[in-house]
Parts: C-alpha cells; structure tokens; sequence
C-alpha cells in the first residue's frame, strides 16, 4: 500500500483501476503470502508443543535404543571376560593329571578307611562343591591362614568324575596348614539320581540346554538383566548339591558351605557359636541400593507376587551360608525344594521357554520354599 504504483488502487474512484496495475498487486501479495506460510511453517516447530513433545520422544526412544545395545553388547563382554582364565592356568587340570598317572599309588583313595575326623561333629565342617581346581585350593588355602587352629577345620570338596583326579592332586600336594580335606566325585553319592532328584530330570530339556548354551550374540542377550543367568554351570549338578547337605553328611549337625569365588580374609569358627534360633540357614544380606533384591527376581505385576513379596525385601549372599543340619532334617526342606521343582517341571510344558528358564532359576537356588529363613 505504501508504494506509489498502487495508491491509486486504494482511493476512493475505482472507474479508473488499471488492470495490470491490480494483476501486478495480486502477483506480488501472494508471493507474499506464500513466503509468509513458508515463515510460519518454518516457526511451527519453535511453538507447536505437540510437535515438539511428539520430537522429544523420538529423539528418547532412539537414545534408549542405542543404551540397550549398548549394555547387552558390554554385558556379554563382561561375561566372557569374567568367565576366561589365563594361558598359564588352562591346562592346569591336565598338568595335575599327568602327575597323578605317573605316580598312582601316592594319591590313590582305594581301599583306605575314611579318617574319622571326616565325620566327627565336634570339629567345624565345610562343604565346598566345585569343578575348577585352582579355585576349591584358593577358598581352603585362604580359610586355612585365617583360621587359629587348622587342624579342627574338614573340608568336604566335592567335584565330578572329570576333575576328580586333578583335585585329589591338588590337595595332597600341599598339607593346607593341617586341615582335613575329603575330597570325593558327586557320582559317589549313589542316591543323587532322576528318581529322586527333580532337578535331574529337569536338566535333560532340550529347551533348557538351548537356553544356556545359546551362542549367539543377539540371542544370548536378549534378557541383559538376566544374563548372569545364563551360565551353563547351572545346568551342573555341582550347582543343586547343596540342598542334599543333610542326606550326603548325615552325622553332622552343622555346617559352612563356601562358594569356590570366596577368599576368606578372617578366622570363621565363630560362626559355630552363633544361636540360630531353629532357623535352617544363616546368611549375609546383600543390600546395596536395588542390588539383589526381590523386584529383580520376580514379576510383581502379578498380583499374587505383588500381595505375597515386597520387592524392596532383600536377598542374600548365596556364596557363604552356615546351615543347621538338625533344623533342615526337622522341617523336611529337601521335600519342600522337591515340591517346587516337581512344580516347576510340570510348567515347563505350558510356559514360554524365557519364563519357565526364570523360574528354574529361581526356584533352584532356594528363592522359594523353607530353605529362606534366616
């Protein structure tokens, strides 16, 4: 309007509009408009708060996206990383073999009385349930420079028939500070068979097996929370001797079961003076911020869980536990894990391979059942 050409257009005589002069006006306001609609196009992102809410949420999801494969790729790292040893220590096994063949009768256990001390109650007694044999050494080696008095500590090593060979070697060449070591195979103990030990049978699933031993990236991480899970070893027997303790050391009243990832820094015999109260098991608690609690082992969308569990409620340290023998004997808790593992077998069949594999777990290391009171 402010333009000289185009005042004529305003003024109050129309009779005399010049056509070209409007054609030209009409032109030059919708390039105007045009430019005008690409401006705010381009200012809608700056105001509309839908479109930037809508972008914000794009932008997270691509950054969680990135994080997940991030953590699953780190996760599996680390678990490899966890899991190797050493050059110099791999063929440990095979080293101690070769001197148990060239020298027989020195670490042969045929046809030799058991010591006495291996069934006396009054000493202190510990269960140590293992295949890797610089481990099991580690855990009573460290036990044994901590203890006052070596020579009333037993230890009860069990492994298979694999390492048994080796382990026998391994704890006769050193004396262990004067320590009792009983060192037998799990096969030896002749009830620990499918008729009686659920989980035996439960071991055999082709889907469990696929589960534990899949060796592919993107499907061994699908559950990065539970990854440590997916550990073969706990498709070992090894790993469900522990809830046999009262029927493989019948004689005994209590005793000390050590994981083989534990080094004692102290003298352990007063754990034995400790009152339990009738309780079955003693345990140290492992409560540090959401580390090891309820909410990461159960589903408490579930109402039932949700009534029955706090998922603030916190687990223990599955790597020590001092266990009263006469208390396990009087509330039949080896029935008691039986009846889940019985239970757990009959949903295998119904359940979605991820789910059942879960419970498995859960139900094999004791997260249900009388073997939790503390």
């Amino acid at each position: 309007m402010s333009k000289p050409q185009y005042r004529p257009l305003f003024g109050n005589d129309v009779s005399h509009i010049d056509e070209s002069v409007l054609r030209q006006l009409e032109k030059e306001v919708k390039e105007r408009i045009k430019t005008t609609r690409q401006v705010i196009g381009d200012a809608k992102e700056s105001f509309d708060n839908q479109l930037k809410i809508q972008k914000l949420k794009d932008t997270i999801f691509s950054v969680n996206e990135q994080l997940t494969k991030a953590k699953k790729q780190g996760a599996f790292s680390s678990l490899i990383a966890a899991k190797s040893i050493s050059k110099g220590l791999h063929c440990l096994s095979m080293r101690l073999m070769e001197e148990r063949i060239a020298h027989p009768e020195k670490y042969s256990e045929e046809g030799k009385p058991t010591p006495p001390e291996v069934q006396d109650p009054n000493l202190y007694h510990y269960a140590l349930f293992s295949d890797n044999v610089l481990a099991a050494s580690v855990v009573v080696n460290s036990a044994m420079k901590n203890a006052k008095e070596p020579h009333k500590h037993v230890f009860h090593v069990v492994t298979d028939k694999m390492n048994l060979g080796a382990m026998q070697v391994m704890f006769k060449l050193k004396d262990y500070s004067g320590a009792h070591i009983e060192v037998k195979a799990v096969e030896d103990y002749k009830f620990l068979n499918s008729s009686y030990v659920p989980v035996l049978k439960q071991l055999e699933s082709a889907n469990l097996q696929r589960f534990y031993f899949e060796n592919k990236l993107e499907n061994a991480t699908k559950d990065t929370t539970n990854m440590k899970f997916r550990n073969p070893k706990y498709l070992s027997i090894l790993n469900h001797l522990r809830f046999y303790l009262p029927e493989m050391y019948p004689k005994l009243h209590k005793i000390l079961f050590l994981d083989d990832d534990i080094v004692v820094q102290k003298d352990l015999t007063g754990l034995w003076k400790i009152d339990m109260d009738g309780k079955v098991n003693g345990a140290v608690e492992t409560c540090f911020g959401s580390f090891h609690r309820y909410a990461q082992y159960m589903n408490f969308s579930h109402p039932l869980i949700k009534e029955k569990f706090s998922p603030k409620a916190c687990a223990w340290a599955y790597g020590m536990n001092f266990f009263d023998l006469d208390a396990w004997r009087r509330t039949k808790c080896t029935e008691e894990y039986h009846y889940w593992q019985n239970l757990v077998r009959l949903l295998f069949s119904f359940l979605p391979q991820h789910f059942s594999s879960s419970l498995y777990y859960i139900t094999s290391n004791g997260a249900r059942g009388c073997i939790i009171r503390y």
